[in-house]
């Protein structure tokens, strides 16, 4: 479980950002919200996927897109389930760039 500490960190950080976001966000500041997750999203997966080196990595944008789906009836309505897409797919390109950033320092050393 220790080899995993960076990536459930992340995870949590994740779930953090999915339920308690949207509790801060008035009726007005919706678009606002769901950029600053997007943003926060393809931040903590480029941060992944520079320091980690363990493959469960690569189960971090469907780990994403799987964790946004409780919060749907909790704070949104079913149309808000196109997002979860979205996450899958911002999380992959901020993970792919991370790694590519991390190969290319490795390369340079």
């Amino acid at each position: 479980m220790k080899r995993y500490l960076k990536e459930l960190i992340i995870l949590g950080l994740i779930l953090v950002m999915f339920f308690l976001f949207p509790l801060t966000a008035g009726p007005t500041d919706a678009m606002g919200m769901v950029f600053i997750i997007i943003f926060s999203m393809f931040l903590l997966s480029f941060i992944l996927g520079l320091i980690s080196k363990n493959k469960l990595k690569f189960l971090l944008p469907v780990a994403t897109a799987v964790l946004f789906l409780p919060s749907i009836p909790i704070y949104y309505n079913s149309s808000a389930l196109v997002h979860s897409l979205w996450y899958l797919v911002i999380s992959s390109i901020g993970l792919a760039l991370g790694i590519g950033i991390r190969f290319l320092i490795s390369l340079v050393k």
